[in-house]
């Protein structure tokens, strides 16, 4: 056998061979680390840079002043101040805003929006090339000044009618999904979070009050709804076709006095002695708020299609929004039927707002949003706009979250609505919810807990109703019927919104 040698003369291999080899290995190490050095000095150099254990970030914190926030009237809701040190901490305006701008502290961190936008209101956000490059530059930071779609003036509007109880309400524009008040009580002293000389000790008050005043009841806050689910069951039921504005049933008249039977289960209502003997069609039923209509409406839809239309309006997950959101439910999704319903029993009685239903008071208000906008849902927001000196302005404007129902379906719920409101039965269930010479439509709620206590007093509704302007949820634990307590609070503070003309 004849070996060939691949080695040059004298034995040596040839030298151009090895410099390719290393010339190899010299460019995948070099491509390695440029490739690294892109990925995390510019591709993460934003999550890099806002990090809150980047000490750029703690001395930013310290010594650069955080960006204003503003009302839609450029009222300024959170400033800075400085401390006897010189260093920079927060003052808030009022308390009313507490749940929506939160606070900003060293020792606590940041909750609200002052949480969300932390790193624009620092001037740390950026596009990737310039936070690359920031370091770089004279003066780094670049602070966002936000300004939002709430109003001041309603927001304290809210809080002074919830006055001493436990509540939320929140008002937004249907047309733009803008959110116009967000109010929760009771409110807490933001200011005294983010002052260093009193952190330390009004947080651990609000830590030892029993009645949570850092909750955000309006986002966060879960209820049993009552009778303004009502209107998720008409959008699934007339949405889906399963019933139409004339259904009626023939059951429904003497249930009004024995109770609806089923699976064992007795569904009552006895709110409605006025429709006698009356088979009831939608908007009568509606306008009297007929459990025994709504649950056979919520047995005919089934399981399915109420969770399906109800998830269409941000049901069953989080709602993409500025802050935090609960998530609203039907059920708790362990049952075995449609929907994840356990049985028709549990059905029949969501149809109607009970049994394993809970909301959020920004979910209810998105219901009525949806009605108002003929079945078109804009999404929730507060940031209209972000100023920096040298970016300069971007505008956050309206964007579609889903389109419901037809608007032949809303218009027809609208009307049932505008009954429950303005009809001869109908305003003995809302008291006070008209607005004078405006045509006004809503739904008013009894949610009934079990045991002892008052049941949570609910209202959601919009005006003007030929052209919505502003849609609004109210809830007050524990406040009674909702007639007596939510309705009239809705009506003043959808008065006193459309008197501004804003």
């Amino acid at each position: 056998m004849t070996w060939t040698s691949a080695q040059g003369p004298g034995g040596r291999r040839p030298l151009g061979r090895g410099i390719v080899h290393v010339a190899i290995v010299l460019s995948v190490a070099f491509g390695t680390l440029g490739a690294a050095l892109g990925y995390w000095g510019v591709i993460r150099a934003t999550d890099l840079s806002t990090a809150p254990d980047d000490p750029a970030v703690i001395a930013a914190a310290r010594t650069v002043p955080r960006g204003r926030i503003l009302d839609r009237d450029g009222k300024v809701l959170a400033r800075n101040a400085k401390d006897a040190n010189g260093e920079y901490y927060r003052v808030y305006a009022n308390d009313a805003i507490s749940h929506v701008v939160g606070y900003a502290s060293r020792l606590y961190g940041r909750a609200g929006l002052e949480r969300t936008y932390d790193a624009e209101l620092a001037g740390l956000a950026g596009d990737p090339i310039a936070d690359a490059l920031r370091k770089f530059g004279a003066t780094p930071y670049d602070p966002k000044t936000l300004k939002l779609s709430l109003s001041l003036d309603l927001q304290r509007a809210a809080v002074r009618a919830l006055g001493s109880h436990k509540g939320a309400i929140v008002m937004l524009d249907p047309r733009s999904g803008e959110v116009l008040a967000l109010a929760s009580t009771p409110t807490y002293d933001a200011s005294a979070i983010a002052d260093p000389a009193t952190s330390a000790k009004a947080f651990q008050a609000l830590l030892d009050d029993k009645d949570q005043p850092l909750l955000p009841r309006a986002t966060i806050g879960r209820y049993v709804p009552g009778s303004v689910f009502k209107i998720v069951t008409a959008i699934a039921g007339l949405g889906s076709g399963a019933v139409g504005p004339d259904t009626s049933y023939a059951e429904q008249p003497k249930a009004e006095k024995d109770g609806l039977l089923v699976d064992g289960f007795r569904v009552r209502d006895g709110h409605h002695p006025e429709t006698g003997s009356k088979r009831l069609d939608f908007v009568d039923a509606t306008e009297v708020s007929c459990n025994i209509w709504y649950a056979l409406t919520g047995l005919r839809t089934g399981g399915a299609n109420l969770v399906e239309y109800a998830d269409r309006m941000g049901f069953d997950k989080p709602i993409p929004f500025d802050l935090p959101t609960a998530v609203s439910q039907l059920n708790d999704g362990s049952g075995s039927g449609p929907g994840g319903f356990a049985d028709d029993v549990e059905l029949a009685n969501a149809a109607y707002g009970q049994a394993e239903t809970f909301v959020t008071p920004l979910q209810m208000a998105l219901v009525a949003s949806t009605v108002a906008d003929d079945g078109v849902l804009m999404t929730p927001h507060l940031v209209t706009s972000m100023t920096g000196k040298r970016s300069g302005t971007r505008t956050i404007g309206p964007s579609r979250m889903a389109t419901v129902i037809d608007p032949s379906v809303a218009s027809e719920i609208k009307a049932a609505m505008v009954q429950a409101v303005e009809g001869d039965l109908g305003r003995q269930f809302t008291s006070g919810a008209k607005i004078p010479g405006i045509t006004t439509a809503g739904k008013s709620g009894t949610a009934e807990l079990g045991g002892s206590g008052e049941p949570h007093s609910w209202f959601i509704g919009f005006a003007p109703a030929e052209a919505p302007t502003v849609a609004i949820a109210v809830i007050v634990e524990q406040g009674g019927r909702g007639g007596e307590v939510a309705a009239p609070i809705a009506g003043d503070l959808m008065a006193r919104w459309l008197r501004s003309g804003s």
